[in-house]
């Protein structure tokens, strides 16, 4: 591996960037993996669904620690794995298309950071 494929952060923890350009959101807007809004969150795991690399990206990071955004299909917050989000506000009486998130699997060695309740 080239130096700029292996980058090295605070703390002595590698980077293995290889595997960014198969990934399937190489071409999207990154503010899609970090929004609070659920039609965002809901399309950026969508996004990463069928992605070649997504245990790739879940492995990293858990690796560096992310606090926030989705990472290879799954949505961190405080470093946790959050299954459910709600909208902002009231939940109405009957759920509204859209606002449920698409299920990614959890890999085994990864449930240990799965929150309790939703975000």
């Amino acid at each position: 591996m080239s130096p700029t494929e292996l980058l090295e952060r605070p703390g002595g923890v590698e980077i293995d960037t290889t595997w960014i350009p198969s990934a399937r959101c190489a071409d999207l807007d990154t503010a899609l993996f970090f929004s609070d809004e659920l039609d965002d969150i809901a399309e950026a795991k969508r996004a990463c669904l069928d992605c070649p690399v997504r245990r790739r990206c879940l492995d990293g990071a858990v690796k560096r620690g992310e606090q926030y955004g989705v990472w290879g299909g799954h949505l961190f917050v405080a470093g946790r794995i959050v299954l459910s989000k709600r909208r902002r506000g009231r939940p109405p009486a009957t759920p509204r298309p859209g606002d449920t998130l698409p299920e990614v699997p959890v890999p085994e060695p990864y449930r240990r950071l799965v929150s309790a309740g939703p975000a």
